[in-house]
């Protein structure tokens, strides 16, 4: 059974009480407070905030005898609680318990509310034996403040060759932030902490890079294949860690970038794609909980059938597994997707696809939300909002790539994707539209860009993107969460990237529920501040910026590249101006001179910023091979 604790809403947010109770370093305090409450026992267990029930979804709490329970709210007076009737709280100088245990974090003031019906035989515990040291939160006054919380997963690995390097920067610097820490916890396949360390960021927005190779020397590691837990503490702003993931090997067989694995586990993913004949497609599936996960709890079944295949063995705590897609689902075959069984057990997973000439790529799969409904409204948004919901992605340079559309179902209301696809030249004019029609939730359908243009292998620039959009001439439900998976192909060297995103109102003053979305704060959002790493040498960087509006906007977008190198510090800066609907292709060796880019050394980094639009990048690293990573950029 899936985990029933909230992890995330999207109306609340995420639950810093799930974060608490699963973060790593919780677990071993948890351990020895269970201890203690089944050698001292019996318990009684106090509930008042209704904490108890996720609690016992991470920890076994079988050895503790338990023998009454105890709410706050007279609505929960005679609910199951514990493993008893619940009582009301004011019955608690009756217990025959000797400990009571206060279900909550900053029980204090809990305590002292009831602390003339707790009986003088009676020792008390609550959450507060299992908090975090102080050294480890930015706000002590309020344990389950979600700036006590700015954790995240990463995959990482330097195992035969291959290399993984996290890339970011200390953006919560420019909320106000004075002093940020990293504390780095590295898991083993088998879940075993091989390592764990504190980095100090650099003051200002100074780049941060994590590089396996460097940490496996640092702490004399040999080959490894995990997890890095990432908590960022001393932040202001917001507690989200995002960062870039490039994935490579030294055999030049496999270069990847990825992004932060969306902190919050999921009940499902989806948008992973079938094996192609002579590939072998692998999902890493990384245990975020202290818990094992349970044999029967991870499935995959095929997008729109109901017969899941599922997982005969447990993964243990934080441990690394890597699922063979093709075992699991033998007949599975592209352009079929598959939907993945999670239980909220792990945040969203990487796969990794090996080709017949072996070449090797990674990128993930999406949040299957199952919250969502069909919503009627976003059919009649045309007069007011034009295009309205855009998911727009490159189409890069044609005479060397192959670009590939398949549309992905995420949302179990979805049993149909009513859309089309839009092709637009980089200066902004539409050049043709192929109409999907009502696609099934099953549906099998993989766009070659190129059999768009009437047999032409080019745009009129040469590159350009598309956008899905939404059309109902056939009808069908929808519901603003519109995604797909794109891929593209070195037609040369059969190198091949891919990447998902799902689809957004861009560039319009009139707001619909949460959208034009902002990084922070209300909507609309109409401004631009993206990260974009820059590959190690010989590595090229390569980055699309798009510009969609879904109403017509400013003519053209007024966009700076401000080049930085890894403490911060502005060393040029380049303006571009694209135009409104368009798209432009980049590359780093172009954009700046070669002066400058020895001056920015390896570690750089370009915050591409417009203050008139939103823009939306995707950015990849390019080898001389032909290899090459591509996946879509994070704001700050």
């Amino acid at each position: 059974m899936p985990l029933t604790i909230e992890t995330f809403s999207n109306v609340k947010g995420g639950n810093s009480f799930y974060k608490a109770i699963s973060h790593p370093l919780a677990a071993h305090k948890t351990t020895v407070l269970i201890e203690t409450l089944s050698q001292g026992g019996p318990v009684a267990v106090y509930d008042p905030l209704g904490f108890y029930s996720g609690f016992t979804e991470f920890y076994d709490v079988a050895g503790v005898t338990i023998v009454q329970s105890f709410v706050q709210d007279t609505a929960r007076i005679g609910s199951e609680l514990a493993g008893h009737t619940a009582q009301p709280v004011t019955d608690l100088p009756d217990t025959t318990a000797k400990i009571l245990l206060i279900a909550a974090f900053d029980a204090q003031k809990l305590r002292d509310h009831i602390g003339h019906l707790i009986p003088d035989s009676c020792s008390v515990y609550s959450f507060d034996d299992c908090r975090l040291d102080d050294a480890l939160l930015t706000v002590q006054r309020d344990y389950l403040d979600s700036r006590n919380f700015a954790t995240n997963f990463a995959f990482f690995r330097d195992d035969a060759g291959a290399r993984t390097r996290i890339s970011t920067a200390n953006y919560w610097s420019g909320y106000g932030a004075d002093s940020v820490t990293l504390h780095l916890i590295l898991f083993g396949e088998d879940g075993e902490i091989l390592a764990e360390w504190d980095e100090q960021l650099g003051a200002g927005v100074a780049a941060v890079t994590i590089d396996s190779q460097e940490i496996r020397e640092r702490f004399d590691l040999s080959d490894f294949i995990g997890q890095l837990f990432i908590h960022a503490i001393g932040v202001a702003g917001h507690d989200i860690v995002k960062y870039a993931l490039d994935v490579w090997d030294d055999a030049g067989t496999e270069l990847s970038c990825t992004h932060d694995a969306n902190a919050w586990p999921s009940e499902l993913y989806a948008g992973l794609p079938a094996p192609r004949d002579g590939e072998e497609v692998a999902l890493w599936v990384q245990n975020s909980h202290p818990a094992p996960i349970p044999a029967g709890e991870v499935g995959f079944n095929l997008m729109g059938n109901d017969d899941i295949e599922w997982l005969d063995e447990p993964i243990a705590g934080f441990a690394t597994r890597k699922l063979i897609i093709n075992d699991m689902l033998p007949d599975a075959h592209w352009p079929q997707q598959i939907e993945v069984q999670a239980g909220k057990h792990f945040v969203r997973p990487r796969y990794e696809i090996t080709s017949s000439q072996n070449t090797r790529r990674m990128a993930h799969v999406n949040v299957e939300r199952s919250d969502l409904k069909p919503d009627p409204g976003i059919a009649d948004l045309g007069n007011l909002m034009g295009k309205g919901y855009i998911l727009p992605a490159p189409i890069l340079p044609m005479e060397s790539w192959l670009s590939t559309v398949l549309p992905t179902p995420m949302a179990t209301c979805q049993n149909d994707l009513p859309i089309a696809a839009l092709l637009i030249d980089a200066s902004g004019r539409e050049v043709a539209r192929h109409d999907f029609g009502k696609l099934p939730r099953d549906h099998e359908t993989a766009l070659d860009i190129g059999s768009v243009l009437n047999g032409d292998q080019s745009l009129p620039s040469g590159s350009g993107h598309m956008e899905l959009i939404y059309d109902f001439a056939n009808g069908g439900d929808t519901d603003g969460w519109l995604h797909s998976v794109f891929r593209y192909e070195n037609r040369e060297t059969g190198h091949a990237a891919e990447t998902s995103f799902g689809a957004h109102i861009f560039n319009t003053v009139l707001t619909y529920r949460d959208e034009p979305q902002s990084y922070n704060g209300p909507p609309p959002g109409l401004s631009t501040r993206l990260f974009l790493r820059l590959g190690f040498a010989p590595l090229d960087t390569i980055c699309h910026l798009i510009y969609p509006a879904s109403t017509p906007w400013h003519p053209t977008s007024d966009t700076k590249l401000t080049l930085m190198d890894n403490e911060g510090a502005e060393i040029a800066q380049q303006k571009v101006n694209i135009p409104c609907g368009g798209s432009i292709h980049l590359r780093y060796i172009e954009c700046f001179d070669a002066a400058d880019r020895r001056k920015a050394s390896d570690g750089a980094y370009i915050v591409v910023r417009d203050t008139t639009c939103r823009l939306f990048g995707y950015h990849g690293l390019l080898a001389e091979s032909g290899a090459f990573s591509l996946d879509h950029m994070f704001g700050f």
